[in-house]
């Protein structure tokens, strides 16, 4: 049985914590198939989750791709990189896009290349303070990928993705945050207690609701003004059918907190 990629639920919360710290949970085949595996679980509803956490035990988060196996041997030797993003990446983050609860990333140290990518996926992204964000694709004569193209520009804009990612510069936890490609720093000691109030408090929210918020958030990228707003009214008219819609709207009347079931 693996134990690259650690599973423990905690209040209806998931986390998922890479565990290779020796390599600073440099991302193997081998965890990448761990970790679709368990959202794969969760989507099915065979983990019963209502929010996401993925973190990395040890001094970092994540320092990108296993490039080196246990054996010494190159990663890449006998095998197309394109070819391993596409037969094992792509799968993965399309499934973690469409993860159907919220999900937060738990930044503890170093997120580098892929990690950086996985680093900043979260819906909502917190970092340690004394973390850092590096796209190190170009030291390796390799291009950017695992979805950064896609969300750093989305995120902070084209010039400073691009500048991020041709110099090379490792972003300090405070400027990452500065230029919105996170969500909050704390202290170090402070990461994954602050991490987990957030997490709870969304576990408690109305999960329906939340999943099809975010879904039309990703899809706003693709859509016209008039397919988006045509996407709200189709997902409205799902979440106005749940359990929870009717449990929120009770409770705003009769001016009392929302228990939401997650139905």
């Amino acid at each position: 049985m693996s134990n690259v990629v650690k599973l423990e639920t905690i209040d209806n919360v998931a986390i998922l914590t890479l565990n290779d710290p020796d390599r600073l949970n440099a991302l193997s085949l081998e965890m990448i198939a761990e970790l679709h595996k368990n959202v794969i679980l969760i989507n099915n509803g065979e983990i019963k989750a209502r929010c996401l956490v993925i973190t990395g035990t040890g001094k970092g988060f994540c320092a990108g791709a296993n490039l080196v196996e246990s054996t010494g041997k190159s990663s890449f030797e006998d095998i197309d990189p394109g070819k391993a993003l596409e037969e094992h990446y792509h799968p993965f983050l399309i499934d973690l896009k469409n993860l159907n609860i919220p999900l937060i990333t738990a930044v503890n140290g170093v997120a580098a290349g892929a990690g950086c990518s996985l680093g900043i996926f979260g819906d909502i992204v917190y970092a340690a303070k004394s973390s850092y964000f590096y796209q190190a694709f170009k030291f390796i004569g390799l291009v950017a990928d695992a979805s950064s193209t896609f969300v750093i520009p989305r995120k902070i804009g084209m010039a400073r993705a691009l500048e991020f990612s041709l110099i090379g510069e490792k972003v300090q936890a405070d400027k990452a945050l500065d230029w919105g490609l996170i969500n909050h720093v704390v202290e170090d000691d402070k990461l994954m207690s602050t991490v987990m109030d957030a997490a709870t408090n969304l576990a408690e929210g109305p999960t329906v609701a939340l999943g099809l918020m975010k879904q039309l958030y990703w899809d706003s990228f693709a859509n016209t003004f008039e397919e988006q707003i045509s996407a709200e009214s189709k997902a409205q008219t799902i979440a106005g059918k749940t359990e929870d819609s009717k449990i929120g709207v009770m409770s705003f009347i009769q001016k009392q907190k929302p228990k939401f079931k997650g139905k």
